[in-house]
């Protein structure tokens, strides 16, 4: 099993750098790519500090367009999307997350952090989590879907791929791991401009109803890693 981490950025440099220091190291991860999405802060420079893959994208296009290009570049069979601004990382919840598929227990995983919504952690899954592990296979005919599609849709589309192949889902709790608000880290009028944003983004990829029907069918995809 050889994996690729990829991590979209865009204007993350007060955080990634403790995202890069538990991923990289990892006895299971391969290769680490950092999609810096035309950050305008030193996000690329601390990443090329720590002596990653770089792909520099000379315009913010996007998470779904970082993920797209970040993927086009992976040479490993299975994917880990890690999103770059988490609090609270190790190297032991990366080894959680990844080992449900390493032993076939799972096909794909899926984080639930500890400050998923209320709502998420009580049925026991945040369907829009970031942090996932996957077969680069499902995507390989997809990349040019995600280059296209709204910024913050990814997450959801994933969702399609994974309920229209039947795919077994670990549900991962990461209790120490946080993945700041927008409000914390970009005021609270830019915070909630940024929520609407990413509803709005869900809700085109996809529409409201098919939303809540993801959640269901994936809850019925779900093992107990």
């Amino acid at each position: 099993m050889r994996l690729s981490c990829i991590i979209p950025a865009y204007n993350e440099a007060a955080r990634i750098g403790a995202v890069l220091d538990a991923v990289l190291g990892h006895p299971w991860v391969d290769e680490v790519i950092v999609v810096d999405d035309g950050s305008t802060d030193q996000t690329a420079r601390v990443a090329a500090r720590k002596g990653v893959r770089l792909l520099h994208m000379t315009q913010n296009g996007g998470k779904a367009r970082a993920l797209a290009a970040g993927t086009a570049l992976a040479t490993g069979e299975w994917l880990m999307f890690i999103d770059s601004d988490l609090i609270g990382l190790t190297h032991d919840d990366l080894t959680r997350l990844i080992q449900p598929v390493l032993t076939g227990q799972a096909h794909t995983a899926i984080s639930l952090r500890r400050n998923a919504p209320l709502l998420w952690r009580l049925i026991g899954l945040d369907y829009i989590s970031g942090e996932r592990v996957m077969p680069k296979e499902m995507l390989a005919g997809c990349l040019h879907q995600l280059d296209r599609m709204p910024r913050f849709g990814v997450e959801v589309f994933l969702n399609t791929l994974w309920i229209a192949s039947a795919r077994r889902i670990a549900v991962v709790r990461w209790d120490r791991v946080e993945s700041p608000s927008k409000a914390r880290k970009h005021g609270l009028l830019r915070g909630l401009n940024g929520d609407f944003g990413m509803l709005r983004d869900i809700f085109q990829t996809v529409g409201a109803p098919s939303a809540a029907r993801q959640i269901l069918q994936l809850l019925a995809q779900r093992v107990r890693p």
